[in-house]
């Protein structure tokens, strides 16, 4: 049988006392090396990751997390590297298959699922669901970015996506308190950049970002309309989170007329549930119910999605909200089944049923 293609784990951390030891203990088992830069720590963190490792390095911080990301990985052993953070903790790994995905997709970048319990997510849950890349050979590619750092090809062409079984939970962020003051502090980097370095879309995604946190929805679209002025290639996944983060700070900003411009993109994004799922609320909210309804069921025929729920639960509960609020019980009732055990479907079904 052919040997497993070895993997380093690279993590960078500055202060993760609270969630390093439940990291580290979960990746224990899997036989992978596990790589750790410290930025700077004044608590226990540099040793607690000596308990798991002897790969424990210092980087002096400089306000780039790409450079700190990269000098982790120059001192991986291997060429595939996993990128976690210290406030990610794994839930389950398939090795075999991850190893099967490497070997067809070698130039290829693998996408973890991240479970964020933002509670500011707008999910009744409390969970968002995403797709990140995390998996890449450093022979094909590197990070960039001094905040929000993103992975690209070395040799500049677009990335080879491709979905990885790795699920883990990100428990960091938790409170909107948390998230606003991470907000601030990135923000303040990131318009530094900007002066500093000048124009550069990735700047615009992540400013936008920031000011979404913020709840400065007008800002937030300004910087993604710049962000979106330049020429783009739609296959890079940020520039797909952007035109769906610029099209909800849109409907944010009650803008949902102009919200309705993203149709002219259709072809190119719609790739993926989630954006037939924006283009269903753009139309929801232009009163187009007929239309609504179409997106969100083609959001239901897609496998590939970056936020759970809009290729299922989350669709079918628009759906019902429409039906219900045409006067078409029956329907809505129909609908709101389909959403399983999501709480505001749950909730329409009872106040029905009364």
């Amino acid at each position: 049988m052919e040997s497993l293609i070895p993997i380093s784990v690279c993590m960078i951390a500055k202060n993760e006392e609270q969630y390093l030891d439940e990291c580290l203990r979960l990746l224990s088992p899997y036989g992978l090396e596990i790589v750790v830069v410290d930025t700077g720590s004044t608590d226990q963190t540099v040793d607690i990751a000596h308990r798991y490792t002897n790969n424990v390095f210092h980087f002096d911080w400089c306000n780039d997390f790409s450079a700190a990301r990269n000098f982790s990985i120059t001192h991986a052993t291997h060429d595939w590297v996993l990128i976690l953070d210290c406030d990610e903790l794994l839930e389950d790994i398939d090795r075999v298959t991850i190893d099967q995905l490497i070997r067809l997709h070698p130039q290829g970048a693998g996408m973890m699922l991240r479970r964020n319990p933002y509670t500011s997510s707008g999910n009744p849950n409390g969970i968002m669901t995403e797709r990140v890349a995390r998996l890449f050979s450093r022979q094909e590619y590197h990070y960039r970015g001094i905040i929000h750092e993103q992975i690209a090809r070395i040799d500049g062409s677009a990335p080879d996506y491709f979905s990885i079984p790795l699920d883990c939970n990100h428990v960091g962020y938790i409170t909107p308190e948390t998230a606003t003051l991470k907000a601030t502090r990135n923000l303040e980097l990131l318009l530094a950049e900007l002066q500093t370095n000048g124009p550069h879309p990735y700047t615009y995604y992540q400013i936008g970002k920031s000011y979404t946190v913020l709840h400065n929805h007008e800002k937030a679209c300004y910087y993604f309309d710049q962000g979106l002025s330049f020429d783009l290639d739609p296959r890079l996944e940020y520039v797909q989170t952007m035109v769906e983060s610029y099209g909800y700070a849109l409907l944010a900003a009650k803008r949902y007329h102009e919200a309705l411009n993203l149709e002219n993109v259709y072809a190119e994004f719609a790739t993926r549930a989630d954006f037939p799922f924006l283009m269903g609320l753009i139309y929801m909210n232009n009163g187009l119910f007929d239309q609504a309804i179409t997106e969100f069921q083609k959001a239901t025929s897609f496998k590939n999605y970056s936020v759970e729920g809009v290729s299922s639960y989350s669709a079918f509960y628009n759906i019902g909200v429409i039906y219900e609020c045409t006067d078409r019980p029956v329907e809505a009732q129909k609908y709101y089944r389909k959403c399983g055990d999501f709480p505001l479907a749950q909730s329409r079904l009872h106040d029905l049923n009364l």
